[in-house]
């Protein structure tokens, strides 16, 4: 045998016949909400902004414990110094801010006129404003993909009539209905307070509302006209797939990326919304909101300035972190986005 054989024998020989290949590694797939979600943990501005979010829904969702571990009040609950106690014959606080030191009995000073305490305020008016804005975002969200999706989907006259009313609301001026709702409910409801809050709370989420869902409506529909040409969607309405089920199963899953950037867009301009219609005097009379506080206080901007520049700067820093967060989730949802 030559060499070259023995050589070739000797190697085939160290092999063991017993011995598999590795078996491949599990290749683990990820859902595109998984990767921008990722992507979304790794932007700082994201994480900072959705830290101070956070800050701000915790103190507005416990502003009553809040109030009660420090012993502030919003009105004059039991317990609570009357307005003899902390205020002067001018209606000044006689205890902190602007002409007293600064004391931890009430951290932002105390409302003219009224006694009550402005950390208490902020408070309950951050609590107020953010359940408004998140409400009226829920219920436009809701109208905006379901008309959007019937609009999409459907053919004919169904598609033309939701197209021009869609297209008639955009038109139609959002403070002009705000003006006309309000004196109608202030006279409708201006007997009783408790009744009265509690209608221009929902009439102020209904007028939100009532022109807040065109614009996801919109979108929707336009994402839907592309989709319903897809093979899945054809496939669905060859086997006699329901309609319904064509819609909320195969095509709303495909749509969360661009409501998920509505909805983050969305919410920052309903609170502005809501403290802009309180300042104008055509959102809440009654209670408490952001809005209405800065409305209070706008004739004391040159004796008082803590007084308005706290809820002002509030109002900026959540709108703020808002529309940064909601960038963030715009740009963690594009597939073409790199950072």
């Amino acid at each position: 045998m030559t060499s070259a054989g023995t050589e070739a024998l000797e190697a085939r020989s160290d092999i063991n016949p017993s011995t598999e290949p590795p078996a491949p590694k599990d290749i683990a797939g990820r859902s595109p909400t998984r990767i921008a979600l990722a992507r979304l943990a790794k932007d700082k501005v994201a994480v900072v902004c959705g830290l101070v979010l956070l800050l701000l829904v915790l103190a507005g969702l416990f502003a009553p414990v809040i109030c009660n571990a420090l012993n502030i009040y919003k009105d004059y609950s039991p317990g609570a110094p009357r307005a003899s106690d902390v205020l002067d014959f001018d209606s000044y606080p006689l205890v902190g801010p602007p002409y007293y030191p600064f004391t931890w009995d009430h951290p932002l000073g105390v409302e003219p006129n009224t006694g009550y305490d402005n950390l208490a305020l902020l408070l309950y008016g951050l609590r107020t404003s953010l359940f408004i804005a998140v409400l009226a975002t829920v219920v436009s969200t809701v109208v905006g993909v379901t008309l959007g999706l019937v609009a999409g989907y459907a053919k004919g006259w169904v598609d033309s009539l939701l197209s021009f009313f869609i297209d008639f609301m955009l038109s139609f001026p959002f403070i002009l209905g705000a003006l006309a709702l309000a004196p109608i409910i202030t006279t409708r409801f201006g007997g009783n307070s408790e009744t009265l809050g509690r209608a221009e709370f929902l009439s102020l989420v209904g007028v939100l509302v009532l022109f807040g869902w065109m614009g996801l409506a919109r979108l929707v529909r336009g994402q839907v006209l592309s989709l319903r040409e897809r093979e899945f969607v054809q496939a669905a309405q060859v086997i006699g797939v329901p309609t319904r089920r064509i819609l909320f199963k195969e095509l709303l899953p495909n749509l969360v990326a661009p409501i998920v950037v509505s909805l983050s867009l969305a919410l920052p301009a309903y609170v502005a919304a809501e403290a802009g219609l309180s300042f104008l005097g055509i959102g809440l009379s009654e209670g408490t909101s952001l809005g209405k506080t800065i409305a209070s206080a706008r004739g004391y901007y040159d004796t008082y300035p803590l007084y308005l520049w706290v809820p002002v700067g509030t109002i900026m820093v959540l709108v703020i972190a808002l529309n940064l967060l909601g960038d963030s989730v715009r740009d963690a949802f594009d597939p073409k986005t790199r950072r």
